[in-house]
């Protein structure tokens, strides 16, 4: 079988793997590095689930081939909290009820982390927006925006 080497960072950390040339990120990231946060729940770029970071910019992980992130930096939901300590983010998310099964957990916060770095003071309406591609059953969307608003503020 054909495999391609790739170079990149996960989390801070240099990794070097061997992979095919069509492998998704997704499933490197779960299958081979042991990232479990990142979740598959379409498989199409439909739900959010699967969003992390490459190069501080949201990308969906189950359309992204793992040598897309050749020379990049790719950050999961496990690379977030430093020291021990949630980043605001997530701490947003759990003191305004933000997260009920978790599942799209991820996603929204990452998606969340990166509106912030772009846009530190966004209204509701821009939060709206740009988490419309991250899709959540359980919360409604209302508390995922108190969270996004919660941490901007303690990000002052």
């Amino acid at each position: 079988m054909t495999t391609i080497t790739l170079r990149f960072k996960v989390n801070g950390r240099p990794v070097q793997l061997e992979v095919p040339p069509g492998r998704r990120l997704l499933d490197l990231l779960r299958q081979d590095l042991g990232l479990t946060g990142t979740k598959e729940g379409c498989g199409e770029g439909e739900c959010g689930a699967c969003t992390v970071l490459v190069d501080g910019k949201p990308r969906l992980a189950c359309l992204t081939a793992a040598v897309q992130v050749e020379g990049k930096e790719v950050v999961t939901i496990e690379g977030l909290a430093r020291e021990g300590k949630l980043h605001p983010v997530q701490e947003g998310f759990i003191q305004t009820a933000g997260v009920q099964c978790g599942f799209c957990t991820p996603g929204l916060v990452l998606a969340a982390y990166a509106l912030l770095q772009e846009n530190p003071q966004p209204t509701r309406e821009e939060i709206r927006g740009y988490l419309a591609g991250n899709l959540c059953r359980c919360t409604g969307y209302e508390q995922v925006v108190e969270a996004v608003l919660w941490a901007a503020e303690r990000l002052k």
